[in-house]
């Protein structure tokens, strides 16, 4: 698509992001990276609205964020303590923040909008630079259907109600490990878009990229709660270590 750059799903989605995407974990994802962080500094890749950053802080821990979208962290300082939360506008694949963290993060997916290869390993080797020795990287994540990626495209139903239908339209490039995806809302007011390109990979590869920045893969769970990581994950919450 002409024209797409990493800020452009964030400015197209800003205004409904919290309505449509309320993770049911959200206490379970502020407990474990508080957890992580273990008193030591936080940063959040892709921060966003500040679904996590702003519980996390006033949890107690110290954290700044990355987003590509100032309609995004326009967002976040419109709620109760998004204002004093710093943030640097800019890809997160250039960790454009001042010293070294104990905690950085990057959930829901966030990490596969690098929409190639070497950017994701670029972004491994950023946040490694940026770990105090000791720190830690959670990276979470769905792992790719298989199902769906040979067959080519996907179309899945999110909600059908009264007066609102919102579906997930997907189409794979497999040889790319690339997938567009367009959101569509209908209501009777009419048709609202959102598009996204992602790059997506199963957790080997990502563990080889770790390795490569120098990082060892310490643990990973299916969820937040630090449920059981099996051959039936649809998710993964994968923590490495400097």
């Amino acid at each position: 698509m002409e024209g797409f750059g990493p800020e452009t799903y964030g400015e197209r989605v800003a205004d409904v992001y919290d309505e449509w995407y309320k993770p049911d974990d959200s206490a379970a994802e502020v407990t474990l990276l508080a957890e992580l962080a273990a008193g030591g500094r936080a940063l959040e890749l892709g921060i966003g609205t500040g679904r996590v950053a702003i519980p996390l802080a006033a949890a107690g821990v110290d954290v700044q964020g990355i987003d590509a979208s100032p309609a995004m962290v326009e967002q976040m300082r419109a709620k109760p303590g998004g204002a004093a939360l710093p943030v640097s506008i800019g890809d997160m694949t250039d960790v454009g923040a001042d010293g070294r963290f104990a905690l950085i993060f990057v959930v829901f997916n966030t990490f596969f909008q690098l929409y190639s290869q070497e950017a994701q390993v670029r972004c491994f080797a950023n946040v490694a630079a940026h770990l105090e020795p000791g720190g830690r990287f959670l990276l979470h994540a769905f792992v790719p259907d298989t199902s769906r990626v040979e067959a080519g495209q996907h179309v899945s139903v999110r909600e059908a109600s009264l007066d609102l239908v919102r579906l997930d339209t997907s189409v794979f490039d497999a040889n790319r490990q690339r997938v567009d995806t367009t959101q569509v809302r209908i209501t009777e007011k009419g048709i609202r878009l959102v598009h996204a390109k992602l790059r997506y990979a199963w957790p080997p590869e990502l563990d080889l990229m770790a390795r490569l920045a120098g990082l060892n893969l310490e643990n990973r769970w299916a969820s937040f709660d630090k449920q059981p990581f099996t051959d039936a994950s649809a998710f993964h919450v994968s923590v490495y270590r400097a």
